[in-house]
């Protein structure tokens, strides 16, 4: 009975003194106060539990999540909901836990309210929600950079996304007013461009068909008109029906059917 108590005994302090690095993450051993130079990505480590212990740090992406007043350039606040992305480096975890200690979620998202507050103050509240916010969140994200270097290396900020903003309301009123302004004058500009266009059509029409007449009457000659009614006196003569034909002797003026003739009188 006793080996057996003494086999469990060392079995429980074997598995204790073990501890397992799955992938994503990292662990580093810590041995009274001081932390191994090596660090390890993924396998077990073997430590003594009574001097030592192994911290374990996920590698993954994380996201941090907060809903904050921003203020605005004209003293505006903007309720608004952001993500900071950020990931530890794996060997420089050493760093951020001497550095910031296992809580340094709490200095990001503080280094992020100082950042944003200096940045947002440079905007005025409708540049949150238009195509400016690209260049808020560039410059917050390059602000925080620099303020988290100088605490710790080992903290790589990926993005700061500014999900959601929502405006003063008598200011997003005044936003939505504007937006329809705009659109309703390039509807019309629009319109007004069709309406040039079709009157430019009409035109161009009008004075094609006036210089096709200019260069018909031009071309109709006293020769060319003699021509034509002697080529319509062939046709007449070429007809097999009796025709009838009052004429000054130059052009015909009258061409009828001989029966419709002598039905009239």
């Amino acid at each position: 009975m006793k080996n057996i108590s003494l086999i469990a005994l060392l079995g429980m302090f074997i598995l204790s003194s073990c501890a397992v690095v799955r992938p994503g993450e990292v662990g580093i051993k810590q041995t009274l106060g001081k932390f191994a130079k090596e660090v390890k990505t993924q396998g077990t480590i073997v430590y003594n539990p009574f001097i030592s212990r192994v911290i374990k740090e996920s590698t993954k992406t994380s996201n941090i999540k907060l809903v904050l007043s921003l203020p605005s350039k004209e003293g505006l606040s903007v309720n608004s909901e952001i993500s900071i992305l950020y990931r530890l480096e794996a060997n420089k975890v050493a760093s951020v836990l001497e550095n910031l200690g296992q809580d340094y979620e709490s200095v990001i998202t503080s280094v992020f309210r100082s950042a944003a507050s200096d940045v947002c103050a440079q905007f005025f509240a409708k540049d949150m929600h238009s195509g400016m916010r690209a260049k808020i969140e560039s410059e917050i994200l390059n602000k925080m950079m620099v303020n988290i270097e100088k605490q710790a290396n080992g903290i790589e900020l990926i993005a700061v996304l500014l999900k959601r903003i929502q405006l003063p309301s008598g200011l997003a009123s005044s936003i939505e007013r504007k937006l329809q302004a705009e659109q309703d004058a390039m509807r019309m500009t629009f319109v007004l461009d069709q309406e040039t266009l079709e009157a430019q059509r009409k035109i161009i029409n009008a004075k094609g068909e006036r210089d096709a007449q200019l260069i018909i009457a031009e071309g109709l000659t006293s020769g060319i008109i003699r021509i034509k009614a002697i080529e319509a006196f062939r046709e007449l003569a070429r007809s097999a029906n009796a025709k009838v034909i009052i004429t000054d002797g130059k052009t015909p003026l009258i061409v009828g059917d001989s029966n419709e003739t002598e039905s009239n009188k």
